[in-house]
C-alpha cells in the first residue's frame, strides 16, 4: 500500500508542479474529485486513480464550503473570504457557480449585504441554501443555476452561524452557532415559524441527520463530544465524550457515523448509538470528507500535508491519495458511472 500511495502522490505532485495539466479531459472511465482549496483560492479537479490535476478554477480569496446539484452540472461554492472562523474581517459576500462540465467559473451570485458566506446546502429539488455567518441569515435560491440574488432568507437564531444540516426536502435546517454554542432548527421556507434551539455542548460546528432524519448528530468541539438530538423536538437524547476535537461528523449508513478529529489526526467510525467502532490514524489533519455515491470509499481532505487520502470504508484503510493545492477542504466526487 505504501508503494502505491507513493506513486499516486508523485503523480499528483507532478501535476501541481507543472501548473498546466496535459489533458483536461482525464482518462476514460476515471472518477474525478472536485476539491475546494481554501488557501489555494481555487477548485481543483483531480483524477482519483492517478492523482493527476486536470484543471483548476481560480476563485477570489478563501472559498470554503461547496455543494453539487443532483445532475452534477453545477457546483456552488460559498465565498467566506477569510482563512478561518477565528480570522477577523468582513469576508466575502457571494456564491460562486462552477460549471462542472466545462470546469469554469460560470458566474457569481452577489449576496450583499449578507457576508462571510460559509455553510452550503442543496435539497432534493436542487434548491440552494447558503449561510451568512456574519448576519446570521440562511439564504435560499429557488433556481440557483439562474438566480441573480437570494430569493428568500430566514434568521438563523444563533451567533457566528457557521454550518448547517438540511433535510432532504429542504423544509428543515439545523444551524450551528459557534459563539452562542447552539443548534437552531429553522424553517427555510417559513420565516414565521418559531425556531427550536438547543445547546448540545461547547462550540458545536458540524452536524448530520440520520438516514431516517429522526436524529441529528452534532460534534461539540470544545466539549470533545458527539451528541444525539431528537430532530423534531431538539431535545438531547444522548452524548458521548470522544476526546480530541470532533470537527466534522457524517452519516455513513443506517448504522454508522464518521467523525474527524483534528487533534489526534484520526477518523473514527461510531455506531448511531455513539459507540466507537474503529479509528484510523492519518498523515495529515482531516479537514473534511466526501463519499463515493456508489462505492464504499471516503475522500478525506488533509491540512498540513495538502493532500487527499482515499479510505476504503470496508477495510477502513487508506488505499490511495494524491497531493492538492493549499488547504484542501470540502470536496465532491464526480463519478464516471454507477
Amino acid at each position: 500500500m505504501a508503494t502505491r500511495r507513493a506513486v499516486i502522490m508523485a503523480a499528483g505532485a507532478g501535476a501541481l508542479a507543472s501548473g498546466v495539466p496535459t489533458s483536461a479531459a482525464g482518462t476514460a472511465g476515471s472518477d474525478v474529485l472536485a476539491v475546494v482549496e481554501k488557501s489555494g483560492h481555487a477548485v481543483g479537479f483531480y483524477e482519483t486513480t492517478s492523482g493527476r490535476l486536470l484543471r483548476k478554477v481560480a476563485l477570489p480569496d478563501y472559498p470554503h464550503e461547496m455543494v453539487v446539484d443532483s445532475q452534477r452540472r453545477f457546483a456552488y461554492v460559498g465565498h467566506y473570504g477569510v482563512r478561518m472562523s477565528a480570522t477577523a474581517g468582513e469576508g466575502g459576500a457571494a456564491v460562486f457557480v462552477v460549471d462542472l462540465t466545462g470546469r469554469t467559473l460560470a458566474r457569481t451570485i452577489d449576496t450583499r449585504p449578507f457576508n462571510r458566506v460559509h455553510g452550503m446546502g442543496i435539497d432534493d429539488r436542487d434548491r440552494l441554501y447558503a449561510l451568512s455567518e456574519e448576519k446570521a441569515m440562511l439564504l435560499g435560491f429557488d433556481a440557483p443555476s439562474t438566480d441573480q440574488a437570494p430569493t428568500r432568507a430566514v434568521p438563523a437564531h444563533g451567533v457566528k452561524t457557521h454550518l448547517f444540516t438540511l433535510s432532504r426536502d429542504g423544509e428543515r435546517a439545523y444551524v450551528t452557532g459557534l459563539l452562542s454554542h447552539t443548534v437552531s432548527l429553522v424553517r427555510p421556507h417559513d420565516a414565521s415559524a418559531p425556531p427550536l434551539v438547543v445547546t448540545p455542548g461547547q462550540l458545536p460546528e458540524s452536524s448530520c441527520l440520520s438516514r431516517d432524519e429522526k436524529t441529528l448528530f452534532v460534534g461539540a468541539r470544545k466539549s470533545s463530544a458527539l451528541v444525539a438530538v431528537d430532530a423534531r423536538t431538539m431535545k438531547v437524547q444522548r452524548s458521548r465524550k470522544v476526546g480530541g476535537d470532533p470537527l466534522r461528523v457524517y452519516t455513513v449508513d443506517d448504522d454508522r457515523l464518521l467523525a474527524t478529529d483534528i487533534v489526534a489526526n484520526t477518523i473514527t467510525l461510531y455506531s448511531t448509538a455513539l459507540r466507537p467502532i474503529r479509528s484510523l490514524k492519518l498523515d495529515g489533519i482531516p479537514a473534511a470528507v466526501s463519499f463515493h455515491p456508489h462505492r464504499p470509499l471516503a475522500y478525506v481532505s488533509q491540512l498540513g500535508t495538502n493532500s487527499v487520502a482515499i479510505v476504503d470504508l470496508e477495510r477502513f484503510a487508506v488505499v490511495g491519495g494524491f497531493d492538492t493545492g493549499l488547504e484542501p477542504d470540502s470536496s465532491a466526487l464526480l463519478p464516471t458511472a454507477p
